[in-house]
């Protein structure tokens, strides 16, 4: 099955405007089309850190509750906003009910979790594994150590807990009667969409290197492998890590050896949800030339591996009401000014801010243009710059108002 959107004979996407395919103007964003679609059954929010991700999933999501569906919404934010956003005093590998989130009348609800990394890891190896296997390996430090810091171990987890929710919520026409029909997940703050979408393979390679199948091969191969030349290298080994390092080593790859399939198994499955019809990735940017550089990057990413990219949502744009002054005009008018009483001065300063706001709007159209002339067929919304910080339900339902405007 391919990335691609769901199109209608004849026109784009549901909640594509304009501008699509090899139309003219620039294509929009339509969330509440998005959200509302009853096919959506998982929304990625995926970007670089510090763009917004955490908050456009968490409003995102509230969106969709109060307009009737039942969401989920998973969140990997080490800053842990989203529960005070959310009014929950806690926020752990469970899902936990916002209270005050749903459609009025009922209809809608909304659940949010944020990833604990290391549980889910064990919530894997206990579900798979043998009882005295799993006291085994959880014990083991090399699996405390792996669990808790290995490189991509977080997205990795985020992927195995995406598939988790699924399940429970049910799959296509069983979805009817289930826990959630939306999941909204937040990806991890990395730099690169590789992070996250390369996580499964990183893993496999570890389960799958050198390294570790000589250190199985005394558990797998019969008398011939503890020969001469192993003995060398385990001893060299000894050397490098130390005799306990490698005996936990040893010991965790020999009681794991029987989950690495299904690791890659469940991978695989994850994978290929993601790249599902019902999937939808929302690529989230700042107005800025790194983090609309990370956007295009995202965006190739996603299109090579052929997931189903809604859109892009550009957040804390300036966002002026038609001005009768532009730049070069308020500094003229306030050099005028500069001479004159110290009322008028105070004016020049007020002319000279709404310049600089005009010259940063400026540059922020500018590079939503250039975005739009590299990927005309990427639908995109913006969404202004806020006076504060979200910290309440209100907050979220003011950016999932912008979001949708």
């Amino acid at each position: 099955m391919t990335g691609q959107a769901r199109t209608t004979p004849g026109a784009g996407p549901a909640w594509v405007r304009g501008g699509t395919g090899g139309g003219a103007g620039k294509a929009s964003l339509d969330v509440d089309a998005l959200l509302t679609d009853p096919d959506t059954q998982i929304i990625v929010c995926c970007g670089s850190g510090g763009v917004g991700k955490t908050t456009t999933a968490a409003a995102l999501a509230l969106r969709a509750a109060e307009q009737g569906r039942t969401v989920c919404v998973l969140t990997i934010d080490p800053a842990r906003r989203l529960a005070q956003s959310m009014g929950l005093t806690e926020l752990d590998n469970v899902p936990r009910p916002v209270a005050e989130a749903g459609a009025e009348g009922g209809g809608g609800s909304l659940d949010a979790m944020m990833l604990d990394m290391k549980r889910t890891f064990d919530e894997v190896v206990e579900a798979h594994a043998s009882p005295e296997k799993a006291k085994q390996i959880l014990s083991n430090p090399f699996y405390v150590a792996l669990s808790s810091s290995f490189a991509g171990t977080q997205e990795y987890m985020a992927m195995e807990k995406l598939g988790q929710l699924y399940d429970e919520a049910g799959a296509g026409s069983a979805r009817a009667g289930k826990r959630w029909d939306l999941i909204v997940v937040d990806t991890p703050p990395s730099r690169s969409a590789l992070d996250f979408l390369d996580a499964p393979e990183r893993l496999s390679s570890l389960l799958d290197g050198r390294f570790i199948k000589l250190l199985l091969a005394p558990a797998r191969g019969p008398a011939r492998f503890l020969s001469a030349g192993f003995a060398i290298v385990t001893n060299a080994l000894n050397k490098v890590l130390g005799a306990q390092v490698l005996s936990d080593v040893q010991t965790f790859v020999a009681a794991f050896d029987t989950l690495f399939g299904g690791f890659r198994q469940r991978a695989d499955a994850t994978f290929a949800l993601l790249q599902a019809e019902g999937t939808a990735f929302l690529v989230v940017a700042a107005p800025d030339p790194d983090a609309m550089r990370e956007a295009a990057y995202f965006v190739e990413r996603l299109t090579h591996e052929d997931m189903p990219l809604a859109g892009l949502v550009v957040n804390r744009v300036t966002d002026l009401p038609a001005a009768m002054l532009d730049a070069s005009e308020a500094e003229s008018a306030a050099r005028t000014l500069d001479s004159g009483a110290e009322t008028d001065q105070q004016v020049a300063g007020l002319l000279r801010v709404h310049a600089e706001r005009m010259l940063v709007r400026a540059r922020e159209q500018k590079l939503k243009r250039s975005f739009s002339a590299a990927h005309p067929a990427v639908a995109t919304v913006s969404v202004p710059a806020l006076a504060g910080d979200v910290h309440d339900l209100e907050g979220l339902r003011q950016i999932g108002a912008l979001l949708t405007a």
